[in-house]
């Protein structure tokens, strides 16, 4: 094999220029024939004089038996000739196998065995790269069409390839858009499953892919819901609205969004963004937004919900730190109804009206219903007996610590250099006070002072609860609705469906890479949270459609079982002294077999490549 220039143009522009070919001869009918091998491109980058050297030792790759001491060549030469020699392998015909276990082939007839006489001592396994989640990932994406979505926009085929290595990246790989690249590159065979060869692209294609996806983020929302409700016949009755935050790594200068504000993480030390979600009671995303780090979480609702073509009276969903009193009357304004976490107020539950149902831990709920006095709205009380134990235990500790500081300055005005002055003595029990968690206000402490008023002689307290409080009432929690026919088991059984909008932030952040950015800029990180909740939407599609398969795993589980699987290249001499390559998938095992089963989908990604050279 050689390399060769050819000169060539571009008969729309008249541009001219050099493409490069990987060569071989073969005689044919007596003549001796040119057959291009592999395109190598405009942009070849291995110096001429390296030529001679790369065929060397891309035809030691391809007859492996032949060679009587390894080539030393650079690193670079090495690295290019590995990649072609996987190119090779991997554009092979395709052939089917005889035993090869498929999912969509039953019933038609397979070909006939194809025997080889080999040298079993000769085998080299090389090229191993993961293709479960791969395979799956291209399923969901095409079953969604986001691919179809991207051709419909007008975006090409390289910038689809780099967006769809983002998406599955995402959720094999979760990390940065480097990290993701270094992935497809090294270990996985999406460029396989795809017929494109990611070794040849710049890191920075992923980093424009995410630009080209914020430039039509919300028409690919609206498709991929739109894909999603249709294909699992989704009722639009319920809408999820939530929020949450994650960090940057670094100060993040250039992002307007980037602020300190209340970590859900616990990060006070770096700057935030806040992603909000709107979720179907399916659970798939209708419409995702950031907002600085800093934002207030009430004032966000208004901008989320407008546009989105909601049925008149459909049902939002939100926690307390949302249903505020003036975004309730925004809904009711725009003739949504509502369900929310009741903010404040008192704690108050009636047993003797209550009905009693299991949740799906085996808990037994008490559940009380009460109309407002104008007949507009109904208040739920819910009882949890865990909750209970939870918040008994919350104020036997902080009361605990008060009562403690309460006795330690009480102990002091024994001593003879301690602190007696009232005023200063009050302001130690301010502080106190303030450290207490809201357990000091269940107290009635007492300064006792000599007839001047100035120094205190003794301090007593007594505990006396406030009604309508935790202390009172443990483990009991109010929502509040307007919609007045539902019982209380459906509102209760609704509400918790905003559970499930919280398992979708700890997905996002821990299975599918959210946390944390390395961005700067700020259409770059809006981009990197974007790719995240299009990699949820594919997850979740997968999830619901395994789920109905009576697989009910979590992605991170699933993806643990998708990861066994590889495509790899065995090499064997034959005896008439060629290689015989074939590349294929490892059996898939019982469980990863059940989930292509349940997809509808092969159980041998990428097909049987064979190649004699």
């Amino acid at each position: 094999m050689f390399i060769r220039q050819t000169r060539t143009g571009n008969k729309a522009t008249g541009e001219s220029y050099v493409t490069y070919r990987l060569v071989r001869t073969e005689r044919i009918g007596g003549k001796v024939r040119q057959i291009t091998v592999l395109n190598l491109g405009r942009h070849f980058p291995i110096k001429q004089e390296d030529w001679p050297i790369l065929c060397s030792r891309l035809d030691q790759l391809l007859n492996p038996q032949a060679v009587i001491l390894p080539l030393e060549c650079p690193e670079s030469i090495e690295r290019t000739a590995q990649r072609y020699h996987a190119q090779l392998v991997a554009r092979a015909p395709t052939i089917l196998s005889a035993t090869e276990g498929t999912a969509g082939l039953a019933g038609k007839p397979r070909p006939s065995a194809d025997f080889q006489e080999v040298d079993v001592d000769s085998l080299q396994m090389t090229q191993p790269r993961s293709v479960g989640v791969e395979h799956v990932g291209l399923h969901a994406a095409s079953a969604l069409e986001l691919i179809e979505t991207l051709n419909d926009l007008g975006v090409n085929g390289v910038v689809q390839a780099s967006i769809l290595g983002n998406l599955i990246g995402r959720m094999g790989q979760p990390g940065s858009e480097l990290a993701t690249w270094n992935w497809l590159q090294q270990h996985s065979a999406l460029g396989e499953l795809m017929d494109v060869d990611f070794l040849s692209m710049s890191h920075m294609g992923l980093y424009r892919a995410s630009d080209v996806l914020m430039k039509h983020r919300e028409m690919i929302e609206t498709r991929l819901f739109s894909t999603a409700r249709t294909l699992f016949d989704l009722q639009e009755t319920v809408t999820l609205y939530d929020l949450s935050n994650t960090c940057f790594e670094g100060e993040a200068q250039l992002n307007r969004k980037a602020r300190r504000g209340r970590s859900k993480e616990k990060r006070s030390d770096c700057p935030l963004v806040t992603l909000g979600l709107v979720l179907d009671g399916s659970g798939f995303v209708r419409r995702s937004q950031t907002f600085a780090g800093n934002v207030s979480e009430p004032g966000t609702l208004a901008s989320m919900l407008t546009g989105l073509g909601t049925p008149a009276g459909g049902l939002v969903v939100m926690d307390a730190g949302i249903a505020t009193d003036a975004n309730v009357a925004w809904l009711v304004e725009h003739g949504y109804r509502y369900l929310v976490v009741r903010r404040g107020g008192m704690r108050q539950f009636d047993e003797a009206r209550a009905v009693t149902l299991e949740t799906a831990g085996k808990e037994w709920l008490q559940l009380q219903k009460e109309l407002s006095p104008d007949g507009q709205e109904l208040c739920l009380y819910c009882h949890s007996p865990s909750r209970q134990l939870k918040e008994e235990a919350m104020l036997a500790l902080s009361g605990g610590r008060f009562e403690a500081g309460l006795q330690q300055m009480s102990d002091g005005l024994q001593k003879p250099k301690s602190e007696k002055g009232h005023d200063k003595l009050l302001e130690r029990l301010g502080r106190l006070k303030q450290k207490s968690r809201g357990a000091s206000q269940h107290y009635q402490v007492n300064l006792v002072t000599e007839e001047s008023g100035k120094t205190v002689t003794a301090i007593t307290w007594q505990r006396v609860p406030v009604a309508g409080t935790m202390a009172t009432h443990p483990g009991v929690y109010g929502l509040r609705t307007n919609e007045l026919a539902w019982d209380e088991e459906k509102l209760w059984r609704t509400y918790t469906m905003l559970t499930d909008l919280e398992s979708v932030f700890r997905s996002l952040k821990s299975e599918l890479g959210l946390r944390p950015l390395y961005h700067h800029k700020e259409g770059r990180s809006d981009g990197h949270l974007f790719i995240s909740v299009l990699a949820y939407q594919c997850v979740q599609f997968l999830r619901v459609k395994l789920k109905a398969a009576g697989i009910a795993d979590s992605w991170a589980s699933l993806r643990d079982t998708l990861s066994v699987q590889r495509r790899v290249t065995a090499t064997f001499s034959q005896r008439d002294g060629r290689s015989l390559h074939v590349r294929k998938a490892t059996v898939a095992e019982p469980d990863l077999l059940a989930i292509y089963r349940a997809l509808g989908i092969s159980a041998a990604p990428g097909g049987t490549r064979k190649l004699i050279s």
